[in-house]
């Protein structure tokens, strides 16, 4: 089950869309659907997440914790919507592509898929532009 939280100004105009789209993407992996849920926070939530499990004291724009059982996903993705507007200006793309890449970033890194090397980065990428494709194909 996909679960929405808002700890900031902030809601998802089309929240069963979305939840549709990441259900797709978990099967399009050959993944199954657990309990995943977005947080969506602001910059100061974030960071304190960051300091406190993680040891990092720097703002980023998400945070996955990783709680998959085998082949069954699932976790809490924090996402920060004042990284995603920034970095959608910094990349130059609308809030809402920006938003879509973050949120499956999360569920890429539950199916496998790393972002510290260049190499794993690039595959991230390209997996993330080919799943952001699919929020507009309707089954």
């Amino acid at each position: 089950m996909i679960s929405f939280n808002y700890e900031v100004e902030f809601q998802l105009d089309n929240e069963e869309q979305f939840s549709s789209w990441i259900s797709r993407v978990i099967l399009s992996e050959n993944k199954k659907e657990g309990d995943i849920n977005y947080i969506f926070c602001d910059d100061d939530y974030i960071l304190e997440i960051n300091k406190q499990y993680l040891d990092h004291d720097y703002y980023t724009d998400i945070i996955s914790f990783d709680y998959s059982v085998g082949n069954e996903l699932h976790g809490d993705i924090f996402v920060s919507i004042d990284r995603v507007k920034e970095n959608a200006h910094d990349f130059s793309v609308s809030f809402d592509e920006e938003l879509k890449r973050v949120i499956v970033h999360g569920i890429l890194h539950y199916a496998g898929y790393k972002d510290k090397s260049e190499e794993d980065e690039t595959l991230m990428r390209q997996k993330e532009d080919e799943k952001i494709l699919m929020f507009h194909v309707e089954h």
